[in-house]
């Protein structure tokens, strides 16, 4: 028995401390302990985008890929804003014989949404060529530019679109020509440093395994000469090939500051779009109607847990006193592992939780009543306790069970809304299997009563009944 109380102790001791840890973690601001919590869309307020992908150029079998290199491409993106838990998903619509590609971008707490607007609907052309060689062709090029050139010194009016007409050689860049490669096959871009971080930023680049294999034969066949990384027919960087490169890493170094290097990574990234996307849907939702959403949800989770207290304790009397000391352990696990997992809280998820509060309590309650079962046959109170616990065990399992199978499904196949709502339930689920067997019954076999008597008729007695 003294197992038992010191057990419940540490408990008691640790629901402390996870509730310390929720609340103070809220207020911090610093290092690991700021954990509040991140609220999704609906609470926060911000900007809900649905883009459809235009796939009309793809294999069959390339959309899907393409797709997900999409997301992340423009995940990529948004985060460039710095903005908190975006959601970047993509689904399919079913509209008559077509299936519609779509894109969904969720960014909460965002500001500036023009800003946005333009960062992901732009879809820029990235490209990668090498230096044209010494020839007729280039000659004829530099020629017709030098043509062009003095028609608009001598007639401001030209058109330039005539010019190209009349020399279709105008078209072509007299320094450099066109590769297979470009922004296609870039996986992302990012700012790097060297000597450990303490000097110059450099610019490294990643390809996938086609763009690896083309950038090998490019670096190959142009050591000592510049490759040029055009971004929409502007040259945003010209670096010397100084080795061929087989990894399909690369890195591209410079006098570069770290906001012309973080310039840089965005325009890279930018232009690593694999398929043209249009927008078809926009949403603001405003941080005011965010904040009633949450509050209100708060509110009804709040008087949810008061009615469910005052019933178990006025119907199970001290164990329904003991389900609701376990409860609020429960329900302080459950918010400090929203905080460090971390799960992004939504209204659907806030349902979640408030529902799980009260498959946690229908877990107490079928021990309950099996404790009740076995008391009426008399058996000692302490034998009771531990024959109540066992047979509901088989019922509480596989109860839970089917509520997780359920909870899986509706996270695979639904959309984010329903993920929200089928994730919290979850995690619910697992945190009410714990707090039941293990600290309603921990407390319980603490309190140590052995044989029967008036009071422990009473206090273990329930409903009406004396």
């Amino acid at each position: 028995m003294t197992n038992y109380r010191l057990f419940a102790i540490v408990l008691i001791l640790f629901g402390i401390g996870i509730g310390y840890f929720n609340y103070y973690s809220e207020v911090t601001d610093s290092g690991f302990w700021s954990r509040p919590f991140k609220l999704g869309l609906d609470l926060k307020g911000g900007t809900h985008l649905v883009y459809e992908a235009d796939t009309s150029a793809l294999a069959s079998g390339d959309i899907s890929d393409s797709m997900s290199s999409l997301r992340e491409v423009i995940e990529r993106r948004v985060n460039v804003f710095g903005v908190s838990e975006p959601l970047v998903f993509t689904e399919e619509s079913i509209l008559g014989p077509e299936i519609k590609h779509r894109l969904v971008v969720e960014l909460p707490g965002v500001t500036d949404i023009n800003q946005a607007l333009d960062l992901i609907s732009k879809t820029p052309v990235l490209e990668f060529k090498t230096e044209r060689p010494e020839g007729v062709e280039k000659e004829a090029v530099v020629k017709a530019y030098q043509i062009a050139q003095d028609k608009i010194k001598s007639d401001q009016t030209i058109d330039a679109k005539q010019l190209i007409k009349e020399n279709p050689l105008l078209e072509k860049d007299p320094l450099y020509i066109t590769t297979p490669l470009t922004g296609r096959y870039l996986n992302k871009a990012q700012v790097t440093f060297n000597n450990q971080g303490v000097g110059t930023p450099t610019v490294s680049l990643e390809f996938n395994d086609e763009g690896s294999k083309l950038f090998s034969q490019i670096t190959k066949d142009n050591l000592g000469k510049t490759v040029a990384i055009y971004l929409d027919g502007q040259v945003i960087s010209a670096p010397t090939v100084q080795s061929e490169i087989t990894n399909g890493k690369a890195e591209i170094t410079g006098n570069f500051t770290i906001d012309e290097a973080k310039e840089l990574v965005r325009n890279l990234n930018l232009g690593a779009l694999p398929v043209p996307i249009e927008l078809v849907s926009s949403q603001t939702i405003g941080a005011t109607l965010g904040k009633k959403a949450f509050d209100k949800g708060v509110y009804a989770g709040l008087i949810g847990l008061l009615l469910i207290a005052i019933f178990m304790i006025a119907w199970y009397r001290l164990p329904g006193v003991i389900a609701v000391l376990s409860l609020s352990i429960y329900i302080m696990i459950m918010l400090a592992l929203f905080k460090l997992l971390p799960v992004t809280l939504t209204a659907a998820g806030i349902a979640g939780l408030i529902l799980s509060i009260g498959i946690a309590v229908d877990a107490n309650v079928l021990i309950f009543e099996r404790m009740k079962d076995e008391l009426s046959h008399d058996k000692k109170m302490h034998q009771a306790l531990v024959d109540g616990f066992d047979r509901a065990w088989l019922s509480i399992r596989d109860s839970n069970l089917s509520s997780i199978i359920s909870a899986v499904i509706l996270f695979w196949f639904g959309t984010s809304l329903i993920k929200g709502f089928a994730l919290t339930l979850s995690i619910g689920i697992v945190v009410s299997m714990f707090t039941a067997i293990v600290t309603t019954r921990t407390f319980l076999l603490a309190i140590g009563v052995k044989h029967k008597s008036k009071l422990s008729t009473f206090l273990f007695g329930s409903g009406l009944t004396k």
